[in-house]
């Protein structure tokens, strides 16, 4: 879309409304094997990246995001050894993971390598060497067929996905959530994205449904991401205890402290409040 000489990117995400975004710059856009992709640059956000036209992440406020996907179950749980990560092609998750000295293995399963390599060209702040560090580990298949199949345990899945349809539509299932509880450790943890609740209510509330039903601790908590418009970003919450989600904030502090990680949106203050929800998110 153009107005005024200038080239806009817009959303596609809602029917009756949107946002723009004003591109200085295509980085590169193409149809891969799964999905419309498009990164470009950006006056304000800097580099963004679009799926299907709607918008995934951006350079400058990435963190919101991939900080609270990561380091809440994390620094909750306190001994994460062994990640799996769904999704996530560009890295974000596998960085704010692998920040974590104490975690020895990540494992990404993402099924469109394209993203993965498009976005190490042209958004490498985002995975900022992720991808080389030896605990890393890179598995270009469907999310779905690696749960069913896998025989390995995880003490942190985190299924960073798009929303539901195209090639994530079968990472919202109740077959996927129980594979994925399957093959958690005893007090493993289970994290996904589920949408801006206040204009996505049923995206939250059925995932919410989906981890009562499957997981023994389950919960939606909260954070905030300026181009996720309209509202709190929902992610939800499975766990085979509620040994993490009951740890108590000064050991949340004292791990938080050790652990000597610079952060742009987490910390422990923020920690003890995301899972407090506005009552119309208070799903029965």
């Amino acid at each position: 879309m153009t107005g005024r000489g200038e080239e806009w990117f817009s959303e596609t995400l809602y029917g009756s409304f949107g946002q723009r975004f004003e591109v200085t710059n295509t980085l590169f856009r193409s149809s891969t094997e799964h999905q419309d992709l498009m990164i470009f640059e950006t006056p304000f956000f800097g580099r963004v990246l679009a799926l299907d036209g709607v918008i995934q992440t951006t350079e400058r406020d990435e963190a919101a995001y991939h900080e609270m996907l990561s380091h809440v179950p994390i620094f909750a749980h306190g001994n994460v050894k062994d990640v799996l990560i769904i999704g996530g092609g560009d890295g974000g998750a596998l960085r704010e993971v692998l920040r974590h000295n104490d975690v020895e293995r990540a494992t990404m399963v993402e099924i469109d390598g394209s993203v993965v390599d498009l976005c190490r060209e042209y958004l490498p702040m985002l995975s900022n060497g992720a991808f080389d560090d030896p605990r890393t580990e890179l598995v270009i298949t469907d999310g779905l067929k690696f749960v069913q199949q896998t025989d390995r345990r995880f003490d942190l899945i985190i299924i960073d996905s798009t929303d539901p349809g195209g090639p994530s539509l079968p990472l919202f299932s109740d077959e996927f959530y129980t594979h994925c509880r399957n093959i958690l450790t005893g007090h493993g943890i289970f994290i996904c994205q589920s949408g801006v609740s206040f204009v996505q209510a049923d995206e939250s509330r059925d995932t919410k449904r989906r981890l009562t039903e499957i997981f023994e601790d389950p919960a939606l908590y909260l954070t905030q991401v300026p181009t996720y418009a309209f509202g709190f970003m929902t992610l939800g919450w499975g766990a085979r205890s509620d040994m993490a989600r009951t740890t108590g904030g000064e050991n949340i502090r004292r791990r938080f402290d050790d652990a000597n990680i610079e952060t742009r949106y987490y910390t422990p203050d923020i920690h003890a409040a995301c899972f407090s929800l506005p009552a119309f998110m208070n799903y029965k």
